[in-house]
């Protein structure tokens, strides 16, 4: 699916509250039909598995998901893979190319230790969901927190990770979910904006409303978080039972005014992706975040979302 420039333009212009209103509906249908094959594969197993590239919105989307299921009468319970991350050992920690710790390696996490708890979860059997401390680098056990699925009960494991063949290789009854912004802004038919600039887009703002940090901190870990994409996420969404597209058109318009005087911040010339996300910047209409809704997932990146993250 792609989304005309004009279009959005002139929604922006004429009717902006509407705009949004009609991009969150659509999103929602994603949501309703992800619901529904899930909880009809219920029997099958009681594991859903979420994965996506970073910046997709799978915080937002599981939650919204278990509230669909909720609504359904099935009780979900939503859980990050990154509770599940390993202890950071410098000497046994996997290495990129340039020799630093890869921390997109799916190997950062505990394979075996998570592999067991989808087949207690399965069994009826109770786990301890751990818990891992990003300052400290470590996993904590003390900290963590019981977890049992009754007959109707369901678990979201949502992560990078989540449809990677380590992981899927030994829960292939899983009911497994791909999401990602795969929408191109086009103008006569060429494209304007890029898919994997939303992506950026919504790093940006999000490392700066939430961790305090400015562009250049997000466009340096960019090409990196591009590189694990390509080499340990993108190769296993075909793996994926369902599919769908998280951007939302109105969400181009939305972030501008934030993203914009970030990137204009950076050093000239130095991200040559920062020169073209504004040049083409240029070209949309800017549009306030007044006129999205609380439980939007645009507000996962934006700010002021009904949702505890």
């Amino acid at each position: 699916m792609a989304y005309s420039l004009n279009d959005i333009n002139e929604a922006v212009r004429s009717d902006p509250e509407g705009f949004s209103q009609r991009c969150d509906e659509d999103f929602q249908k994603k949501v309703q039909m992800a619901a529904e094959k899930i909880a009809a594969h219920r029997e099958e197993s009681h594991i859903i598995l979420l994965s996506g590239p970073s910046g997709s919105g799978k915080t937002t989307t599981a939650l919204k998901i278990e509230d669909a299921l909720k609504a359904m009468g099935v009780m979900t319970h939503t859980v990050s893979m990154d509770n599940y991350f390993n202890t950071v050992d410098p000497e046994t920690a996997p290495r990129n190319r340039e020799g630093g710790i890869d921390y997109e390696s799916p190997f950062c996490l505990d394979i075996e230790l998570l592999n067991r708890h989808f087949a207690m979860l399965d069994r009826g059997e109770t786990i301890h969901v751990p818990k891992y401390e990003f300052a400290r680098q470590m996993r904590s056990d003390i900290m963590s927190q019981p977890l049992h699925l009754g007959r109707d009960e369901l678990a979201i494991f949502e992560g990078i990770h989540a449809l990677n063949d380590v992981i899927i290789g030994k829960n292939p009854k899983a009911f497994k979910l791909y999401i990602a912004a795969r929408s191109n802004v086009l103008d006569d038919g060429k494209v304007v904006f890029d898919h994997a600039w939303l992506r950026l887009c919504r790093r940006i703002v999000r490392d700066h409303k939430f961790r305090g940090s400015n562009a250049e901190f997000t466009m340096k870990m960019w090409e990196n978080v591009r590189r694990g994409e390509k080499l340990y996420i993108s190769p296993y969404k075909e793996n994926a039972d369902l599919m769908f597209d998280s951007s939302l058109a109105c969400e181009f318009s939305a972030l501008k005014p934030y993203v914009v005087p970030l990137l204009e911040e950076l050093p000239r010339g130095k991200y040559p992706v920062a020169e073209q996300i504004l040049a083409a910047y240029e070209k949309i209409d800017a549009m306030v975040d007044t006129f999205l809704a609380p439980d939007s997932l645009a507000r996962e990146f934006v700010g002021g979302s009904t949702y505890t993250y």
